[in-house]
C-alpha cells in the first residue's frame, strides 16, 4: 500500500539546529532550511517535513512560505509538524501530527481536500485503532535505529519496525538513524520508505545541494536491494 504513486516514499525532516549555519542564529540557519528544502526538490524527495521547534509564529510561518516557494514546480509536497494553522496559511500540502495529538479525523474534517496528514507512531498499538490511523495518509515510526535526534531513546530496531508494519494498514516510514547501509533492511520488513534528519542536513554540510541529491540517490538504490 503506498501513495505519491513509487517506492519507496522519501521524506527529509528538517532541523536547522543540525545545519553548519545554526552556528549563526535563527536567520542563517532558517535560509539554510531554504536550500535544503530547494535541493530535496531537485532530488524528488517526495516528502519536506517542517519540523522547526522554538520559532515564533510569524517566523514558522515565513520559513514555511519560502520552503514551499523553494519547492515549486517539483513534485516535492511540504507539510509542517502540528501546527495546521500555519500549514494552511503558508500554502503547504499537509501536516504531520504527533503522537497522543488530536484523531486525524478531526484535522481532516478543517483541511482543504487531498490534503496530506501523517502522524508519528512508536508501535503497533499506536496504529491498531480506528482513531489513531482513520483519515492517516502515512506513519512514520521510529526510531528504529540510535538516533542524535532522539538521544537515550531505546530504538525499535528492524523486527519493532516490522510488528508496526504488519499492524498497520497504511503505509509506514522508518526513521531514526537511517542511511544507505541499512535502507536495504529496512525494505525488507515491508516500510514504504524512510525519512531522515541527520542524514540530509550532514550530506548537505559536506558537499551543499549535490550531497542532497545523491543521498536521496543512494537511499532508493538501497531500499530497491531491499
Amino acid at each position: 500500500m503506498t501513495f505519491l504513486g513509487r517506492v519507496p516514499i522519501i521524506c527529509l525532516v528538517t532541523d536547522r539546529q543540525r545545519l553548519p549555519a545554526a552556528r549563526g542564529g535563527d536567520g542563517p540557519a532558517c535560509e539554510g532550511l531554504v536550500e535544503l528544502a530547494r535541493a530535496a526538490g531537485r532530488a524528488g524527495v517526495d516528502i519536506v517535513q517542517v519540523r522547526e521547534r522554538g520559532l515564533r509564529d510569524r517566523a514558522l510561518l515565513r520559513l514555511v512560505e519560502r520552503i514551499v516557494g523553494a519547492v515549486a514546480g517539483t513534485g516535492t509536497r511540504v507539510v509542517v509538524n502540528d501546527r495546521v494553522d500555519i500549514a494552511i496559511a503558508a500554502g503547504a500540502a499537509g501536516v504531520h501530527l504527533k503522537s497522543g495529538g488530536p484523531a486525524p479525523m478531526r484535522v481532516r474534517a478543517i483541511v482543504p481536500a487531498g490534503y496530506l496528514i501523517g502522524c508519528s507512531v512508536r508501535g503497533p498499538d499506536d496504529v491498531r485503532t480506528a482513531e489513531h490511523v482513520d483519515g492517516l495518509d502515512y506513519a512514520i515510526c521510529g526510531t528504529v535505529f540510535e538516533s542524535a535526534s532522539k538521544p537515550g531513546r531505546r530504538p525499535l530496531g528492524l523486527a519493532g519496525l516490522a510488528a508496526v508494519v504488519r499492524a498497520a494498514p497504511l503505509p509506514v516510514l522508518a526513521i531514526g538513524g537511517v542511511e544507505a547501509g541499512n535502507a536495504a533492511g529496512i525494505a525488507g520488513t515491508g516500510a514504504a520508505g524512510v525519512a531522515a534528519i541527520g542524514f540530509f542536513a550532514d550530506a548537505c554540510g559536506r558537499r551543499g545541494p549535490a550531497g542532497v541529491v545523491d543521498g536521496a540517490e543512494a537511499l532508493r538504490r538501497a531500499f530497491d536491494k531491499g
